[in-house]
């Protein structure tokens, strides 16, 4: 192969990949431009080489044209690239458009970027929006079955409560979710119910509860607007009150044994202290007898007591004897 022939050979190969480029970009430029929403070729190439996919950013642009919404290429790119769906962004605005809801580019590509991720999306704000949503209060998810609250009276009230919401979408970023919502219901309801007298106003209006905790304004600084509370059921529970008296004359009856076991233990301490004392005394007793011959003896040689004397004291002691057996007889007291 001469030098001739390998030039024109190497001319064609680049001009059939070029064809090649060309035609992968014309189907989807033509596209554009038959739809009223024309893309440059050079744009096209622009996408391709910072891999962005130009067929779906295209299919974006022509859905939104065709609905009548101004979107240029940047825009649709710049929310791709943030790691958005343009899709979902540009149905999301087409439904806004067809309900009457003012939503702009900027704020369907924001909530879109911070649903990411969490189950939900930005269509499903506009859906929500349109078409009210109904969440069980309490979650079922959660466990739970009903919201337990105690009237005044001491008797448990079990409420099952709807809530209807639609989403805000001007505080749908950064506004609290469904978790805030049923929070806030839960408490609304278990705070009406403990202000209520007896169990059967609230058996006789299950509406007040509903408008009560409605009143309250809930769905401030929340990504929702709150439309009506209902009350799908309510049921009495346990009598708490009697259940805490009970509770409480136990533990009063728990201090009073308590008590009364001190006061014993303080009273057996007591009489063994006096037994003690009763033995110290006896012990004296013993002692100063058994000092009285002792100190007979020394009388007697010192002088200051007689034989006579002596007898005396006898007799004197004989006679008491006598006298104390005449009047308590043996066995008798």
């Amino acid at each position: 192969m001469n030098p001739s022939q390998l030039v024109f050979l190497i001319i064609g190969v680049l001009v059939l990949v070029f064809a090649a480029i060309i035609f992968s970009f014309f189907s989807v430029w033509l596209r554009a431009m038959l739809a009223g929403a024309p893309v440059s070729m050079l744009n096209l190439v622009a996408m391709r080489l910072r891999q962005v996919p130009y067929s779906v950013m295209v299919d974006a642009r022509i859905r939104a044209t065709k609905a009548g919404i101004k979107l240029s290429m940047d825009e649709i790119e710049a929310q791709y690239l943030a790691g958005g769906n343009v899709i979902a962004c540009v149905h999301a605005l087409i439904a806004a458009q067809k309900a009457g809801i003012a939503l702009d580019w900027q704020r369907a590509c924001a909530i879109d970027l911070a649903t990411k991720g969490s189950g939900k999306s930005v269509e499903e704000a506009v859906r929500t929006s349109v078409d009210p949503k109904v969440i069980d209060c309490p979650n079922p998810a959660s466990g739970r079955t009903t919201i337990d609250g105690v009237a005044k009276d001491g008797i448990q009230v079990k409420v099952k409560a709807r809530v209807t919401v639609r989403t805000h979408l001007d505080r749908f970023v950064g506004g609290a979710k469904e978790e805030t919502i049923i929070a806030r219901v839960g408490e609304g309801i278990v705070s009406t119910i403990g202000s209520s007298e007896s169990y059967k106003a609230v058996l006789e209006s299950p509406d007040s509860i509903s408008k009560t905790v409605l009143a309250r304004g809930l769905d401030v600084g929340s990504a929702f607007e709150i439309l009506s509370i209902d009350i799908a059921d309510v049921d009495v529970g346990e009598n708490v009150g009697a259940k805490l008296q009970e509770a409480q004359a136990e533990a009063n009856k728990s201090i009073a044994q308590a008590q009364a076991e001190i006061r014993r233990a303080a009273a057996v301490a007591v009489e063994q202290e006096m037994k003690a004392r009763v033995q110290e005394m006896q012990a004296k007793v013993v002692e100063a007898q058994a000092q009285v011959p002792l100190a007979m003896a020394e009388a007697f040689r010192s002088g200051r007591l007689g034989v006579m004397d002596y007898y005396r004291m006898e007799n004197v002691q004989a006679d008491t004897a006598m006298r104390s057996s005449i009047a308590h007889p043996e066995g008798k007291k």
